[in-house]
């Protein structure tokens, strides 16, 4: 792993967007501030004239600096969950809560802002750009958000660093093995200094061994910025890492554990 060095700061956020949500990365040792209430969320929809419940009475508080592992057997709901406390879709009831306001009373133009500006996102697949090279993948988010490039690049840099490419940023994703497109994936995640990050299986495709470092990047990210991580996975592996434990078994949120971080 690379020598860490002080990270640049995360991209302001517009106007228009200051009231609600703060790009700033608070130290995990602060005051673990609520980032994200759930209550009563449900999720179903209507099939052939028949209701099919996927999520069922969920209720889930989220804190800055949280490691939650998301577990349970495929069609229990935790991918669809994960969607849903990222803002990607709205629930069929309940609310969800986003520091201290409801997304529900966002349109879609606020949602996207939002999720750019507060919310990362990792998925299994890396979904790199294959015509950019690592250092503009990860700086796509911030050019989104119509930042200029050089308020962004700094911390792109110290980024790619950090996940061990600081030697990679011009390779473009096909020169690129499937650990590296990951770590280009996860830098691409926190590039606009977000408050927490949703992975859904971010190493479902790896190998043991590449997996096992991911999985020890995602703590030390953690440990250094503070961002919260709400991670999906059948990994037991993963789960074992984790500060808290969350269930799923057929749309509910059937048990929590939590241990000493």
């Amino acid at each position: 792993m690379t020598e860490v060095t002080s990270m640049p700061a995360a991209p302001a956020p517009a106007a228009s967007t200051e009231a609600v949500v703060s790009a700033g990365v608070p130290a995990v040792s602060a005051a673990q501030e609520l980032l994200l209430r759930a209550e009563g969320v449900e999720k179903y929809f209507e099939i052939g004239g028949r209701r099919v419940d996927v999520l069922r009475g969920i209720d889930l508080e989220v804190r800055q600096g949280d490691m939650i592992a998301v577990v349970g057997r495929s069609g229990s709901g935790k991918s669809t969950l994960l969607h849903l406390l990222g803002a990607l879709d709205p629930p069929s009831a309940g609310t969800i809560t986003w520091l201290g306001r409801e997304l529900g009373s966002m349109d879609d133009e606020q949602l996207a802002d939002f999720r750019n500006r507060t919310i990362g996102f990792v998925f299994q697949f890396h979904h790199l750009l294959p015509e950019l090279t690592a250092l503009d993948n990860v700086i796509m988010p911030a050019l989104i958000a119509r930042k200029r490039r050089a308020e962004v690049e700094e911390r792109a840099r110290w980024l790619l660093d950090r996940v061990g490419l600081g030697h990679r940023l011009d390779h473009h994703p096909g020169e690129l093995s499937g650990g590296e497109q990951q770590r280009v994936a996860l830098a691409r995640a926190l590039v606009m200094g977000p408050r927490a990050v949703f992975a859904d299986e971010p190493t479902g495709n790896l190998d043991a061994a590449t997996a096992d470092e991911i999985h020890g990047l995602i703590e030390e990210l953690n440990r250094e910025t503070g961002t919260a991580f709400v991670i999906v996975s059948h990994s037991a592996e993963l789960a074992g890492r984790m500060r808290r434990v969350l269930r799923m078994n057929q749309g509910h949120l059937e048990s929590e554990t939590q241990e000493a971080a």
